[in-house]
């Protein structure tokens, strides 16, 4: 068996003017065979969504989708989540359980399409009403998405004093609890367009929705709030920081530094994953990391590392170089193997016809 990885995309076979390229750590294929999964990672800069998994006896399965402005993602019992410029997609798994198909033992294929508009959609989730949570950050608020409109806020900050088309806090990430909204992260607590930006460096802060409370605050762009184990993680995207929040003290507790600016945050076993951007433009410059980054003579990574809890150390990476030089969201895809995602470009959808329940001979 050669260690040929096996690998289809709507970019695959083309001579690319700016490709990019992914390099693994030497244990990084084991430790997605110990743990049973694939991950996905999108690029909103680069539009894109990769799916990895371990493939057949080596190498490695990668899928790679062209997107307009990838952004969160959101894994469901069969599929996943994607929102876009203007849309959110729900791509659901056609193969049965043990079914292999090409080479593939998913097929994740686009079945349903909510149009927002450009709303900004930066966080998803799953409520335990089955309703489709979005973070929309350009209207400053979690939404309800449904049939009834762009977007249903149903909750915003208790300084934002209306429902307005104006980035004003960057609002960025929320987190459940019980099924239900508990916390957001936003950049600076302001109510003007655009007024958050002079506060990126230490005006973030952490809200509790049910009570909306500041539950920390002095923090550089904090991003992807997370709740397991007990305990409110929280990216600290403007210094590098990987930690937890302490809810009742206000303290951010820092774990883990990583040499880039940190977003995307998915918890599994005894592992986090975190995205790694590189600083890039005016949004991503002049924050506490770039002073990180002098200090300890680190180059700006773009990646992803997987994080062990219990030791806080750093064991797994994905290295990304090239024309990829930020990512947006990560996500565990579990039990997928060898994950296809069929996209939204050319012919490819019409050729997989998979059938529901067939209820056709019932009288």
């Amino acid at each position: 068996m050669s260690n040929t990885p096996m690998i289809v995309g709507d970019d695959v076979g083309k001579e690319l003017v700016a490709p990019f390229h992914m390099t693994f750590s030497n244990h990084f294929r084991p430790w997605l065979a110990r743990l049973d999964i694939g991950i996905a990672f999108s690029t909103y800069a680069a539009g894109k969504i990769v799916l990895i998994g371990l493939g057949g006896k080596s190498g490695y399965a990668v899928s790679e989708r062209t997107f307009d402005m990838a952004m969160a993602m959101t894994t469901t019992e069969d599929g996943l989540m994607l929102a876009m410029r203007h849309q959110v997609w729900r791509f659901a798994n056609s193969l049965l359980p043990g079914q292999i198909h090409e080479g593939w033992d998913r097929i994740y294929l686009p079945r349903e399409c909510h149009v927002t508009g450009a709303v900004d959609v930066h966080d998803l989730a799953i409520d335990k009403k089955g309703r489709l949570l979005a973070v929309v950050t350009g209207y400053n608020c979690i939404a309800s998405l449904d049939m009834r409109g762009s977007f249903n806020p149903v909750w915003r900050p208790p300084f934002i004093d209306r429902i307005v088309g104006e980035d004003r806090c960057h609002l960025n990430g929320f987190c459940l609890e019980a099924g239900m909204p508990a916390y957001v992260t936003v950049i600076g607590p302001t109510n003007t367009a655009g007024g958050w930006r002079p506060h990126r460096a230490d005006g973030g802060q952490v809200i509790d929705v049910r009570t909306d409370k500041t539950v920390a605050s002095g923090l550089a762009m904090p991003h992807s709030p997370r709740l397991y184990r007990g305990r409110l993680w929280v990216l600290e995207a403007g210094t590098g920081w990987f930690g937890w929040v302490d809810t009742g003290t206000g303290t951010f507790n820092r774990v883990t530094w990583c040499p880039g600016f940190v977003r995307g945050l998915r918890f599994i076993g005894d592992y986090a994953i975190v995205g790694l951007s590189k600083p890039r433009n005016k949004v991503f410059e002049g924050l506490p990391l770039d002073d990180e980054l002098k200090t300890r003579g680190a180059e700006p990574v773009c990646g992803i590392y997987a994080i062990n809890l219990a030791s806080g150390e750093i064991e797994h990476t994905i290295t990304i170089t090239g024309s990829v030089e930020e990512l947006y969201d990560v996500a565990f895809l579990p039990g997928a193997q060898a994950p296809l995602l069929v996209g939204l470009q050319g012919d490819e959808a019409k050729k997989f016809v998979f059938l529901g329940p067939d209820t056709s001979g019932k009288n």
